[in-house]
Protein backbone atom coordinates (compact mmCIF):
# COMPACT_ATOMS: atom_id res chain seq x y z
CA UNK A 1 0.00 0.00 0.00
CA UNK A 2 1.94 2.97 -0.86
CA UNK A 3 0.39 6.71 1.12
CA UNK A 4 1.12 10.10 -0.20
CA UNK A 5 0.45 13.47 1.30
CA UNK A 6 0.39 16.40 -0.26
CA UNK A 7 0.10 19.75 2.19
CA UNK A 8 -1.86 23.49 1.78
CA UNK A 9 0.83 25.58 0.54
CA UNK A 10 -0.72 28.09 2.71
CA UNK A 11 0.31 25.79 5.86
CA UNK A 12 3.62 27.45 7.46
CA UNK A 13 5.35 26.36 10.60
CA UNK A 14 4.08 27.54 14.09
CA UNK A 15 7.74 27.74 15.38
CA UNK A 16 11.61 27.51 13.90
CA UNK A 17 12.99 26.64 17.54
CA UNK A 18 16.67 27.53 16.40
CA UNK A 19 16.82 24.04 15.06
CA UNK A 20 15.27 24.54 11.68
CA UNK A 21 11.64 23.80 10.13
CA UNK A 22 9.73 21.39 12.16
CA UNK A 23 9.61 18.35 9.99
CA UNK A 24 6.46 15.94 9.70
CA UNK A 25 6.18 12.79 7.89
CA UNK A 26 8.89 13.45 5.78
CA UNK A 27 7.38 16.79 4.85
CA UNK A 28 8.29 20.36 5.55
CA UNK A 29 5.71 22.38 7.70
CA UNK A 30 5.58 26.03 6.92
CA UNK A 31 3.85 29.04 8.12
CA UNK A 32 0.32 30.35 7.87
CA UNK A 33 0.06 34.22 6.93
CA UNK A 34 -2.98 36.15 7.65
CA UNK A 35 -3.62 38.01 4.72
CA UNK A 36 -4.40 34.44 2.64
CA UNK A 37 -7.77 32.96 2.25
CA UNK A 38 -9.70 30.98 5.13
CA UNK A 39 -9.75 27.66 3.21
CA UNK A 40 -6.37 25.40 3.83
CA UNK A 41 -6.45 21.89 3.09
CA UNK A 42 -4.15 18.50 3.91
CA UNK A 43 -4.91 15.43 0.82
CA UNK A 44 -3.97 12.00 1.58
CA UNK A 45 -3.66 9.93 -1.21
CA UNK A 46 -3.25 6.06 -0.43
CA UNK A 47 -3.30 3.76 -3.22
CA UNK A 48 -3.16 -0.09 -3.98
CA UNK A 49 -1.72 -0.45 -7.63
CA UNK A 50 -1.30 -3.38 -10.08
CA UNK A 51 -0.52 -3.84 -13.78
CA UNK A 52 -2.62 -1.95 -15.67
CA UNK A 53 -5.37 -0.91 -12.54
CA UNK A 54 -5.23 0.59 -9.04
CA UNK A 55 -7.47 1.67 -6.55
CA UNK A 56 -7.45 4.95 -5.01
CA UNK A 57 -8.70 6.35 -1.55
CA UNK A 58 -8.25 10.46 -0.94
CA UNK A 59 -9.20 11.82 2.56
CA UNK A 60 -9.38 15.73 2.40
CA UNK A 61 -8.40 16.97 5.69
CA UNK A 62 -9.97 20.66 6.39
CA UNK A 63 -7.05 23.11 7.98
CA UNK A 64 -8.68 26.22 7.66
CA UNK A 65 -12.26 27.69 8.59
CA UNK A 66 -15.70 25.02 8.04
CA UNK A 67 -16.32 23.97 4.74
CA UNK A 68 -19.83 24.15 2.89
CA UNK A 69 -19.25 21.91 -0.20
CA UNK A 70 -16.30 20.95 -1.96
CA UNK A 71 -14.52 20.54 -5.02
CA UNK A 72 -11.51 18.83 -5.68
CA UNK A 73 -9.55 18.87 -8.71
CA UNK A 74 -6.35 17.37 -9.72
CA UNK A 75 -4.28 16.38 -13.00
CA UNK A 76 -2.88 12.69 -14.04
CA UNK A 77 1.01 12.75 -15.02
CA UNK A 78 0.09 10.47 -17.34
CA UNK A 79 -2.80 10.81 -19.84
CA UNK A 80 -3.73 7.45 -19.91
CA UNK A 81 -4.66 7.54 -16.51
CA UNK A 82 -8.05 6.95 -15.85
CA UNK A 83 -11.30 7.27 -13.86
CA UNK A 84 -13.77 4.15 -13.62
CA UNK A 85 -15.70 4.10 -10.70
CA UNK A 86 -15.76 6.11 -7.60
CA UNK A 87 -17.50 5.99 -4.29
CA UNK A 88 -18.66 8.83 -1.90
CA UNK A 89 -17.94 11.85 -4.88
CA UNK A 90 -19.54 12.67 -8.04
CA UNK A 91 -16.16 12.27 -9.55
CA UNK A 92 -15.41 13.24 -13.39
CA UNK A 93 -12.91 13.49 -15.84
CA UNK A 94 -12.06 15.42 -18.84
CA UNK A 95 -8.35 14.51 -20.45
CA UNK A 96 -6.26 14.41 -17.45
CA UNK A 97 -8.08 16.59 -15.37
CA UNK A 98 -10.34 15.10 -12.95
CA UNK A 99 -12.75 17.17 -10.43
CA UNK A 100 -14.64 15.66 -7.40
CA UNK A 101 -17.42 17.08 -5.77
CA UNK A 102 -19.33 16.51 -2.67
CA UNK A 103 -22.69 14.65 -2.14
CA UNK A 104 -25.73 15.96 -0.17
CA UNK A 105 -24.64 13.93 2.99
CA UNK A 106 -20.36 14.77 3.10
CA UNK A 107 -20.40 18.43 1.80
CA UNK A 108 -19.77 20.40 4.80
CA UNK A 109 -16.53 19.60 6.79
CA UNK A 110 -15.64 21.59 10.32
CA UNK A 111 -12.28 23.20 10.55
CA UNK A 112 -9.73 20.20 11.35
CA UNK A 113 -12.61 18.09 10.30
CA UNK A 114 -11.80 15.77 7.35
CA UNK A 115 -13.91 13.31 4.70
CA UNK A 116 -12.98 10.77 1.89
CA UNK A 117 -13.68 9.03 -1.05
CA UNK A 118 -12.17 6.65 -3.44
CA UNK A 119 -12.58 5.14 -7.39
CA UNK A 120 -10.57 2.46 -9.24
CA UNK A 121 -8.78 3.76 -11.56
CA UNK A 122 -6.49 2.17 -14.97
CA UNK A 123 -3.39 3.30 -16.39
CA UNK A 124 -1.11 1.77 -19.08
CA UNK A 125 2.75 2.95 -19.24
CA UNK A 126 3.04 4.30 -15.75
CA UNK A 127 1.12 5.02 -12.81
CA UNK A 128 2.75 8.65 -11.12
CA UNK A 129 0.64 10.18 -8.54
CA UNK A 130 -0.74 13.18 -8.71
CA UNK A 131 1.43 16.33 -7.57
CA UNK A 132 -1.34 19.16 -6.74
CA UNK A 133 -4.60 19.34 -5.52
CA UNK A 134 -6.91 22.55 -5.39
CA UNK A 135 -9.70 22.62 -3.01
CA UNK A 136 -12.79 25.14 -3.71
CA UNK A 137 -9.52 26.66 -5.98
CA UNK A 138 -6.97 27.24 -3.22
CA UNK A 139 -3.80 24.77 -4.29
CA UNK A 140 -2.94 22.10 -1.49
CA UNK A 141 0.61 21.54 -2.59
CA UNK A 142 3.26 21.48 -0.21
CA UNK A 143 6.96 19.37 -0.05
CA UNK A 144 7.81 16.81 -2.82
CA UNK A 145 7.74 13.16 -2.55
CA UNK A 146 8.72 10.73 -5.44
CA UNK A 147 5.78 8.47 -6.08
CA UNK A 148 6.71 4.92 -5.45
CA UNK A 149 7.13 2.99 -9.07
CA UNK A 150 3.72 0.40 -9.15
CA UNK A 151 4.23 -2.92 -8.79
CA UNK A 152 4.10 -5.31 -11.73
CA UNK A 153 1.79 -7.66 -9.97
CA UNK A 154 -1.56 -7.05 -7.80
CA UNK A 155 -0.72 -6.50 -4.12
CA UNK A 156 -1.17 -8.90 -1.36
CA UNK A 157 -2.87 -6.88 0.74
CA UNK A 158 -6.37 -5.25 0.18
CA UNK A 159 -7.23 -2.14 -0.27
CA UNK A 160 -7.87 0.76 2.58
CA UNK A 161 -11.15 0.73 3.75
CA UNK A 162 -12.20 4.62 3.55
CA UNK A 163 -13.41 6.13 6.14
CA UNK A 164 -16.16 8.26 5.11
CA UNK A 165 -17.90 10.94 7.61
CA UNK A 166 -21.29 9.34 7.77
CA UNK A 167 -24.15 10.98 6.25
CA UNK A 168 -25.99 14.23 8.41
CA UNK A 169 -29.30 13.14 6.92
CA UNK A 170 -28.78 9.34 6.52
CA UNK A 171 -31.03 7.59 4.08
CA UNK A 172 -34.92 6.55 5.09
CA UNK A 173 -34.24 2.79 6.71
CA UNK A 174 -35.59 2.97 10.43
CA UNK A 175 -36.26 -0.29 12.36
CA UNK A 176 -36.76 -3.57 10.92
CA UNK A 177 -39.67 -3.94 8.75
CA UNK A 178 -41.65 -6.68 7.44
CA UNK A 179 -40.70 -6.47 4.03
CA UNK A 180 -36.70 -4.70 3.11
CA UNK A 181 -37.65 -4.60 -0.33
CA UNK A 182 -40.90 -3.12 -0.35
CA UNK A 183 -40.53 1.16 -1.70
CA UNK A 184 -37.29 1.06 -1.19
CA UNK A 185 -34.46 1.71 -3.17
CA UNK A 186 -31.67 -1.04 -3.84
CA UNK A 187 -27.97 -0.32 -3.97
CA UNK A 188 -26.23 -0.44 -7.58
CA UNK A 189 -22.86 -2.20 -7.55
CA UNK A 190 -20.64 0.53 -9.21
CA UNK A 191 -17.70 -2.59 -10.23
CA UNK A 192 -20.81 -4.79 -11.81
CA UNK A 193 -21.99 -1.68 -13.23
CA UNK A 194 -19.30 -0.97 -15.11
CA UNK A 195 -18.43 -4.06 -16.22
CA UNK A 196 -22.28 -4.39 -17.18
CA UNK A 197 -21.56 -0.82 -19.44
CA UNK A 198 -18.71 -2.47 -20.96
CA UNK A 199 -21.06 -4.93 -23.12
CA UNK A 200 -22.78 -3.24 -25.90
CA UNK A 201 -26.48 -2.60 -24.50
CA UNK A 202 -25.22 -3.18 -20.93
CA UNK A 203 -26.40 0.09 -20.13
CA UNK A 204 -30.24 -1.20 -20.74
CA UNK A 205 -29.97 -3.30 -17.23
CA UNK A 206 -26.66 -1.88 -15.76
CA UNK A 207 -28.63 0.43 -12.87
CA UNK A 208 -30.33 -2.77 -10.98
CA UNK A 209 -29.34 -3.69 -7.59
CA UNK A 210 -27.42 -6.96 -8.00
CA UNK A 211 -25.62 -8.72 -4.82
CA UNK A 212 -21.98 -8.47 -3.79
CA UNK A 213 -20.32 -11.71 -3.43
CA UNK A 214 -17.93 -12.08 0.02
CA UNK A 215 -16.70 -15.40 -1.70
CA UNK A 216 -13.45 -15.40 0.90
CA UNK A 217 -11.50 -13.59 3.86
CA UNK A 218 -9.72 -11.24 1.61
CA UNK A 219 -12.80 -10.08 0.10
CA UNK A 220 -14.52 -8.04 3.08
CA UNK A 221 -11.50 -5.69 2.65
CA UNK A 222 -11.62 -5.80 -1.10
CA UNK A 223 -9.49 -7.84 -3.77
CA UNK A 224 -8.24 -5.93 -6.68
CA UNK A 225 -6.86 -8.56 -8.57
CA UNK A 226 -7.47 -9.85 -12.30
CA UNK A 227 -10.13 -12.35 -11.27
CA UNK A 228 -13.44 -12.63 -9.52
CA UNK A 229 -13.27 -10.12 -7.25
CA UNK A 230 -13.94 -6.31 -6.72
CA UNK A 231 -11.24 -4.24 -5.27
CA UNK A 232 -14.15 -2.66 -2.83
CA UNK A 233 -14.66 -4.20 0.25
CA UNK A 234 -17.82 -4.32 2.70
CA UNK A 235 -17.11 -0.93 4.26
CA UNK A 236 -16.15 0.37 0.85
CA UNK A 237 -20.10 -1.17 -0.63
CA UNK A 238 -21.91 0.26 2.72
CA UNK A 239 -20.07 3.86 2.18
CA UNK A 240 -21.19 3.53 -1.30
CA UNK A 241 -24.80 2.91 -0.86
CA UNK A 242 -25.07 5.94 1.72
CA UNK A 243 -23.30 7.82 -1.20
CA UNK A 244 -26.12 6.50 -3.79
CA UNK A 245 -29.07 7.17 -1.19
CA UNK A 246 -30.07 3.45 -1.37
CA UNK A 247 -31.95 2.12 1.30
CA UNK A 248 -31.45 -1.33 0.63
CA UNK A 249 -27.82 -3.46 -0.27
CA UNK A 250 -27.14 -7.30 -0.45
CA UNK A 251 -24.73 -9.24 0.59
CA UNK A 252 -23.82 -13.55 -0.20
CA UNK A 253 -22.22 -14.72 2.65
CA UNK A 254 -20.68 -17.79 0.84
CA UNK A 255 -17.41 -19.07 2.51
CA UNK A 256 -18.28 -22.36 4.95
CA UNK A 257 -15.48 -24.81 5.81
CA UNK A 258 -15.71 -27.37 2.94
CA UNK A 259 -18.01 -24.78 0.85
CA UNK A 260 -20.18 -25.91 -1.88
CA UNK A 261 -19.46 -29.91 -0.97
CA UNK A 262 -21.14 -31.31 -4.21
CA UNK A 263 -19.58 -28.88 -6.73
CA UNK A 264 -15.95 -28.31 -7.06
CA UNK A 265 -16.34 -25.25 -8.98
CA UNK A 266 -17.27 -23.03 -6.04
CA UNK A 267 -15.28 -24.66 -3.55
CA UNK A 268 -13.87 -22.08 -1.31
CA UNK A 269 -10.55 -21.39 1.01
CA UNK A 270 -11.56 -23.17 4.11
CA UNK A 271 -10.97 -26.74 5.01
CA UNK A 272 -13.86 -28.80 6.30
CA UNK A 273 -12.13 -28.35 9.82
CA UNK A 274 -11.89 -25.22 10.04
CA UNK A 275 -14.76 -23.76 11.23
CA UNK A 276 -13.47 -21.73 14.42
CA UNK A 277 -11.63 -19.89 10.98
CA UNK A 278 -14.80 -18.95 9.38
CA UNK A 279 -16.27 -17.29 13.27
CA UNK A 280 -13.07 -15.40 13.80
CA UNK A 281 -11.93 -14.72 10.04
CA UNK A 282 -14.99 -14.31 8.34
CA UNK A 283 -18.22 -14.02 10.11
CA UNK A 284 -16.79 -11.60 13.27
CA UNK A 285 -15.12 -9.05 10.74
CA UNK A 286 -18.33 -8.71 8.53
CA UNK A 287 -20.18 -8.42 11.27
CA UNK A 288 -18.04 -5.76 12.85
CA UNK A 289 -18.42 -3.67 9.57
CA UNK A 290 -22.16 -4.08 9.27
CA UNK A 291 -22.86 -3.18 13.05
CA UNK A 292 -21.16 0.20 12.81
CA UNK A 293 -24.00 2.70 13.66
CA UNK A 294 -23.10 5.19 10.52
CA UNK A 295 -24.71 2.10 8.71
CA UNK A 296 -27.89 1.81 11.36
CA UNK A 297 -30.60 2.94 8.70
CA UNK A 298 -29.43 1.01 5.62
CA UNK A 299 -31.26 -2.44 5.59
CA UNK A 300 -28.18 -4.89 5.36
CA UNK A 301 -29.56 -7.90 4.04
CA UNK A 302 -27.48 -10.84 3.88
CA UNK A 303 -27.98 -14.11 1.39
CA UNK A 304 -26.86 -16.95 4.21
CA UNK A 305 -24.21 -19.31 2.45
CA UNK A 306 -26.06 -21.01 -0.81
CA UNK A 307 -26.17 -24.60 -1.96
CA UNK A 308 -25.00 -25.77 1.66
CA UNK A 309 -27.61 -26.96 3.81
CA UNK A 310 -30.03 -28.58 1.18
CA UNK A 311 -26.59 -30.72 0.33
CA UNK A 312 -26.59 -32.45 3.54
CA UNK A 313 -30.29 -34.37 2.38
CA UNK A 314 -29.04 -34.85 -1.24
CA UNK A 315 -25.71 -35.46 -1.63
CA UNK A 316 -24.61 -37.00 1.09
CA UNK A 317 -23.80 -41.08 1.14
CA UNK A 318 -26.71 -42.92 -0.32
CA UNK A 319 -27.72 -40.40 -2.61
CA UNK A 320 -27.12 -40.75 -6.74
CA UNK A 321 -23.57 -38.54 -6.67
CA UNK A 322 -23.24 -38.38 -3.14
CA UNK A 323 -19.55 -36.93 -2.16
CA UNK A 324 -17.18 -37.77 0.83
CA UNK A 325 -16.91 -33.99 1.40
CA UNK A 326 -20.61 -33.62 2.02
CA UNK A 327 -20.81 -36.84 4.16
CA UNK A 328 -17.76 -35.07 6.46
CA UNK A 329 -19.38 -31.68 6.56
CA UNK A 330 -22.86 -33.58 7.81
CA UNK A 331 -20.90 -35.54 10.66
CA UNK A 332 -18.70 -32.65 12.22
CA UNK A 333 -21.73 -29.72 11.68
CA UNK A 334 -19.45 -27.70 9.99
CA UNK A 335 -22.69 -26.40 7.96
CA UNK A 336 -25.27 -26.54 10.20
CA UNK A 337 -23.20 -25.01 13.06
CA UNK A 338 -21.69 -22.42 10.73
CA UNK A 339 -24.92 -20.79 9.23
CA UNK A 340 -26.25 -20.95 12.99
CA UNK A 341 -23.40 -18.85 13.89
CA UNK A 342 -23.83 -16.26 10.76
CA UNK A 343 -27.59 -15.46 11.48
CA UNK A 344 -27.10 -15.39 14.75
CA UNK A 345 -24.13 -12.94 14.66
CA UNK A 346 -25.79 -10.90 11.98
CA UNK A 347 -29.19 -11.43 12.98
CA UNK A 348 -28.38 -9.55 16.57
CA UNK A 349 -27.89 -5.97 14.57
CA UNK A 350 -30.89 -4.42 14.55
CA UNK A 351 -31.23 -3.00 10.73
CA UNK A 352 -29.86 -6.64 9.35
CA UNK A 353 -31.76 -8.96 7.24
CA UNK A 354 -30.91 -12.84 6.77
CA UNK A 355 -32.11 -14.83 4.06
CA UNK A 356 -30.74 -18.50 4.13
CA UNK A 357 -30.59 -20.57 0.87
CA UNK A 358 -33.31 -23.25 -0.03
CA UNK A 359 -32.17 -24.79 -2.90
CA UNK A 360 -34.62 -24.41 -5.59
CA UNK A 361 -37.34 -26.81 -6.92
CA UNK A 362 -34.93 -28.81 -9.37
CA UNK A 363 -33.17 -29.89 -6.49
CA UNK A 364 -36.03 -30.16 -3.44
CA UNK A 365 -39.21 -30.95 -4.92
CA UNK A 366 -39.33 -34.24 -4.66
CA UNK A 367 -41.24 -36.04 -1.15
CA UNK A 368 -37.87 -37.40 0.16
CA UNK A 369 -36.52 -33.95 -0.13
CA UNK A 370 -38.67 -31.30 0.82
CA UNK A 371 -39.66 -32.01 4.57
CA UNK A 372 -35.93 -33.03 5.66
CA UNK A 373 -34.45 -30.07 4.22
CA UNK A 374 -36.82 -28.11 5.95
CA UNK A 375 -36.10 -29.49 8.56
CA UNK A 376 -32.20 -29.21 8.50
CA UNK A 377 -32.53 -25.27 8.24
CA UNK A 378 -34.78 -25.32 10.92
CA UNK A 379 -31.65 -27.23 13.21
CA UNK A 380 -29.44 -25.09 11.79
CA UNK A 381 -31.86 -21.79 12.88
CA UNK A 382 -31.25 -23.45 16.54
CA UNK A 383 -27.17 -23.89 16.30
CA UNK A 384 -24.45 -22.11 18.01
CA UNK A 385 -27.18 -19.73 19.82
CA UNK A 386 -29.24 -18.46 16.48
CA UNK A 387 -33.25 -18.96 16.96
CA UNK A 388 -35.66 -18.76 14.19
CA UNK A 389 -36.13 -14.96 15.06
CA UNK A 390 -32.62 -14.73 13.41
CA UNK A 391 -34.09 -15.66 10.31
CA UNK A 392 -36.27 -13.14 8.05
CA UNK A 393 -36.56 -15.26 5.21
CA UNK A 394 -35.24 -18.05 2.82
CA UNK A 395 -34.16 -17.18 -0.58
CA UNK A 396 -34.85 -20.41 -3.91
CA UNK A 397 -32.46 -20.24 -7.30
CA UNK A 398 -29.55 -18.42 -6.64
CA UNK A 399 -27.43 -18.42 -9.17
CA UNK A 400 -29.72 -20.98 -11.19
CA UNK A 401 -32.08 -21.32 -13.94
CA UNK A 402 -35.17 -22.26 -12.91
CA UNK A 403 -37.81 -20.61 -14.74
CA UNK A 404 -39.83 -18.50 -12.73
CA UNK A 405 -43.37 -19.74 -13.80
CA UNK A 406 -43.99 -22.38 -16.77
CA UNK A 407 -47.20 -21.05 -18.25
CA UNK A 408 -47.74 -24.46 -20.81
CA UNK A 409 -46.77 -27.17 -18.07
CA UNK A 410 -48.87 -27.73 -14.91
CA UNK A 411 -48.15 -30.25 -12.31
CA UNK A 412 -52.03 -31.19 -13.04
CA UNK A 413 -51.52 -31.82 -16.63
CA UNK A 414 -52.47 -34.98 -17.99
CA UNK A 415 -51.80 -36.40 -21.78
CA UNK A 416 -53.20 -39.27 -22.56
CA UNK A 417 -53.59 -40.30 -18.98
CA UNK A 418 -50.29 -39.60 -17.98
CA UNK A 419 -49.50 -37.04 -15.58
CA UNK A 420 -46.80 -34.55 -16.52
CA UNK A 421 -44.86 -35.88 -13.44
CA UNK A 422 -43.96 -39.09 -15.13
CA UNK A 423 -42.15 -36.81 -18.33
CA UNK A 424 -38.28 -37.60 -18.25
CA UNK A 425 -37.82 -33.22 -17.70
CA UNK A 426 -40.33 -33.32 -14.78
CA UNK A 427 -39.39 -37.15 -13.19
CA UNK A 428 -41.56 -37.14 -10.94
CA UNK A 429 -40.91 -33.80 -9.04
CA UNK A 430 -44.11 -32.25 -7.38
CA UNK A 431 -43.29 -28.77 -9.20
CA UNK A 432 -42.28 -27.74 -12.51
CA UNK A 433 -41.43 -23.93 -11.35
CA UNK A 434 -40.15 -21.51 -8.59
CA UNK A 435 -43.01 -19.64 -7.47
CA UNK A 436 -44.84 -22.46 -6.78
CA UNK A 437 -42.02 -24.01 -4.92
CA UNK A 438 -41.51 -21.17 -3.15
CA UNK A 439 -44.98 -20.79 -1.64
CA UNK A 440 -45.19 -23.93 -0.67
CA UNK A 441 -41.81 -24.78 0.60
CA UNK A 442 -42.68 -21.44 2.55
CA UNK A 443 -45.87 -23.17 4.24
CA UNK A 444 -43.96 -26.08 5.07
CA UNK A 445 -40.64 -23.98 6.87
CA UNK A 446 -43.68 -22.46 8.78
CA UNK A 447 -45.26 -25.75 10.08
CA UNK A 448 -41.19 -26.83 10.82
CA UNK A 449 -41.59 -23.59 13.42
CA UNK A 450 -40.40 -20.52 11.24
CA UNK A 451 -42.59 -17.09 11.58
CA UNK A 452 -45.72 -16.98 9.63
CA UNK A 453 -44.28 -13.69 8.65
CA UNK A 454 -41.40 -15.14 7.01
CA UNK A 455 -40.83 -13.65 3.66
CA UNK A 456 -39.13 -15.48 0.26
CA UNK A 457 -36.86 -14.40 -2.65
CA UNK A 458 -36.73 -16.17 -5.86
CA UNK A 459 -33.34 -14.79 -7.79
CA UNK A 460 -34.55 -14.09 -11.53
CA UNK A 461 -31.07 -13.20 -12.39
CA UNK A 462 -30.84 -15.55 -15.22
CA UNK A 463 -34.25 -17.43 -15.81
CA UNK A 464 -35.92 -15.00 -18.19
CA UNK A 465 -35.92 -17.94 -21.01
CA UNK A 466 -36.96 -15.72 -24.03
CA UNK A 467 -35.60 -15.13 -27.14
CA UNK A 468 -36.60 -17.55 -30.03
CA UNK A 469 -36.39 -20.56 -28.85
CA UNK A 470 -39.17 -19.81 -26.05
CA UNK A 471 -42.48 -21.48 -26.72
CA UNK A 472 -45.27 -19.77 -27.28
CA UNK A 473 -47.96 -22.54 -26.25
CA UNK A 474 -48.32 -26.07 -25.34
CA UNK A 475 -46.42 -28.84 -26.68
CA UNK A 476 -48.09 -31.39 -28.89
CA UNK A 477 -50.06 -34.19 -27.06
CA UNK A 478 -48.45 -37.24 -28.72
CA UNK A 479 -46.91 -38.45 -25.83
CA UNK A 480 -46.43 -36.81 -22.39
CA UNK A 481 -42.47 -36.13 -22.86
CA UNK A 482 -43.62 -34.53 -26.34
CA UNK A 483 -45.88 -32.23 -24.55
CA UNK A 484 -43.47 -31.15 -21.65
CA UNK A 485 -40.45 -31.02 -23.87
CA UNK A 486 -42.37 -28.41 -26.34
CA UNK A 487 -44.36 -26.41 -23.62
CA UNK A 488 -41.66 -25.77 -21.18
CA UNK A 489 -39.90 -22.22 -21.19
CA UNK A 490 -36.86 -23.96 -19.24
CA UNK A 491 -34.81 -24.77 -22.13
CA UNK A 492 -32.01 -26.65 -20.22
CA UNK A 493 -31.12 -30.42 -21.23
CA UNK A 494 -31.73 -31.10 -17.87
CA UNK A 495 -32.75 -29.42 -14.74
CA UNK A 496 -29.97 -30.35 -12.14
CA UNK A 497 -27.69 -28.53 -14.93
CA UNK A 498 -26.33 -25.68 -13.22
CA UNK A 499 -23.22 -24.48 -15.04
CA UNK A 500 -22.99 -20.99 -17.19
CA UNK A 501 -26.11 -22.80 -19.36
CA UNK A 502 -26.81 -21.85 -23.19
CA UNK A 503 -29.81 -19.97 -24.07
CA UNK A 504 -30.31 -18.76 -20.98
CA UNK A 505 -31.79 -15.01 -20.63
CA UNK A 506 -32.41 -12.57 -17.70
CA UNK A 507 -35.46 -12.97 -15.90
CA UNK A 508 -37.87 -10.32 -14.44
CA UNK A 509 -35.93 -7.16 -13.14
CA UNK A 510 -35.85 -7.04 -9.26
CA UNK A 511 -39.12 -6.41 -7.74
CA UNK A 512 -40.26 -6.01 -4.31
CA UNK A 513 -43.84 -8.06 -2.95
CA UNK A 514 -44.85 -9.21 -6.74
CA UNK A 515 -47.12 -12.73 -5.15
CA UNK A 516 -48.15 -13.47 -1.84
CA UNK A 517 -45.44 -14.71 0.43
CA UNK A 518 -42.70 -12.92 -1.97
CA UNK A 519 -40.73 -10.67 -0.33
CA UNK A 520 -38.87 -9.73 -4.24
CA UNK A 521 -37.36 -11.03 -7.24
CA UNK A 522 -33.63 -10.25 -7.23
CA UNK A 523 -30.78 -10.71 -8.39
CA UNK A 524 -28.05 -11.90 -6.28
CA UNK A 525 -26.16 -13.86 -9.03
CA UNK A 526 -24.48 -10.62 -10.89
CA UNK A 527 -25.78 -11.48 -14.28
CA UNK A 528 -22.65 -12.04 -16.40
CA UNK A 529 -20.54 -13.51 -13.65
CA UNK A 530 -19.13 -17.06 -14.47
CA UNK A 531 -20.78 -20.23 -12.63
CA UNK A 532 -17.35 -22.21 -13.19
CA UNK A 533 -14.49 -22.60 -15.89
CA UNK A 534 -15.29 -24.88 -18.95
CA UNK A 535 -11.70 -26.21 -18.58
CA UNK A 536 -9.29 -26.01 -15.78
CA UNK A 537 -7.93 -22.79 -14.63
CA UNK A 538 -5.43 -22.59 -12.00
CA UNK A 539 -6.15 -19.99 -9.27
CA UNK A 540 -5.48 -18.74 -5.74
CA UNK A 541 -8.96 -18.74 -4.81
CA UNK A 542 -9.41 -22.35 -4.17
CA UNK A 543 -12.39 -23.03 -7.18
CA UNK A 544 -11.77 -26.20 -8.76
CA UNK A 545 -12.42 -27.57 -12.34
CA UNK A 546 -16.07 -28.73 -12.27
CA UNK A 547 -16.83 -31.15 -15.35
CA UNK A 548 -20.59 -29.77 -14.94
CA UNK A 549 -18.97 -26.65 -16.46
CA UNK A 550 -17.98 -28.32 -19.57
CA UNK A 551 -20.01 -28.24 -22.95
CA UNK A 552 -17.96 -31.84 -23.80
CA UNK A 553 -19.13 -33.33 -20.65
CA UNK A 554 -22.24 -36.10 -21.03
CA UNK A 555 -22.98 -35.67 -17.28
CA UNK A 556 -23.71 -37.78 -14.28
CA UNK A 557 -26.12 -39.82 -11.94
CA UNK A 558 -27.39 -36.73 -10.53
CA UNK A 559 -28.13 -35.09 -14.15
CA UNK A 560 -29.09 -38.20 -15.42
CA UNK A 561 -26.33 -38.82 -17.55
CA UNK A 562 -27.65 -35.76 -19.55
CA UNK A 563 -25.00 -33.02 -21.14
CA UNK A 564 -23.96 -30.54 -19.56
CA UNK A 565 -25.72 -27.52 -21.43
CA UNK A 566 -22.67 -25.10 -20.48
CA UNK A 567 -21.41 -22.40 -22.40
CA UNK A 568 -17.84 -22.75 -23.73
CA UNK A 569 -14.57 -20.49 -23.17
CA UNK A 570 -15.75 -19.69 -19.09
CA UNK A 571 -13.53 -18.42 -16.62
CA UNK A 572 -13.30 -19.45 -13.08
CA UNK A 573 -16.56 -18.49 -10.76
CA UNK A 574 -17.10 -14.69 -10.17
CA UNK A 575 -14.96 -14.05 -12.66
CA UNK A 576 -17.12 -11.75 -15.85
CA UNK A 577 -17.56 -13.75 -18.76
CA UNK A 578 -18.84 -11.25 -20.95
CA UNK A 579 -19.77 -13.61 -24.15
CA UNK A 580 -22.29 -15.13 -20.88
CA UNK A 581 -23.91 -11.49 -20.09
CA UNK A 582 -24.17 -10.75 -24.34
CA UNK A 583 -26.70 -14.28 -24.42
CA UNK A 584 -28.50 -13.24 -20.96
CA UNK A 585 -29.59 -10.21 -22.75
CA UNK A 586 -30.47 -11.60 -26.23
CA UNK A 587 -32.37 -13.84 -24.13
CA UNK A 588 -34.39 -11.64 -22.04
CA UNK A 589 -37.70 -12.07 -20.92
CA UNK A 590 -39.58 -10.19 -20.52
CA UNK A 591 -37.56 -8.68 -23.23
CA UNK A 592 -35.37 -5.69 -22.76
Amino acid sequence: MNVWRRLSGQRRAIALAGAGALVAGGLVTLPVTAAHAATQCDVTWTSNEWQGGFTANVTIKNIGDAVNGWTLNWTFPNSSQRVQQGWSAEITQSGSQVTAKSLSYNGSIASGGSTSFGFNGAWSGSNPKPTSFTLNGTVCNGGTTNPTTPPTTPPTTPPTTPPTTPPTTPPPGGPRVDNPYLNAKGYVNPEWKAKAESVAGGNRVSNNPTAVWIDRIAAINGTPDSSSNGAMGVRNHLDAALAQGAQYIQFVIYNLPGRDCAALASNGELKANELPRYKAEYIDPIAAIQGDAKYRNLRIINIVEIDSLPNLVTNTSGNPGGTAMCDTVKANGAYVNGVGYAIAKLGAIPNVYNYIDAGHHGWLGWDSNFSPSATVLREAAGASGATPANVHGFIVNTANYSALKEPYVKITDQVNGQSVRQSKWVDWNFYTDELTFAQAFRNELISKGFSSSIGMLIDTSRNGWGGSARPTGPGPSTSVDAYVDGGRVDRRIHAGNWCNQSGAGLGERPKAAPEPGIDAYVWVKPPGESDGSSKEIPNNEGKGFDRMCDPTYNGNARNGFSRSGALADAPISGAWFSAQFAELMRNAYPAL
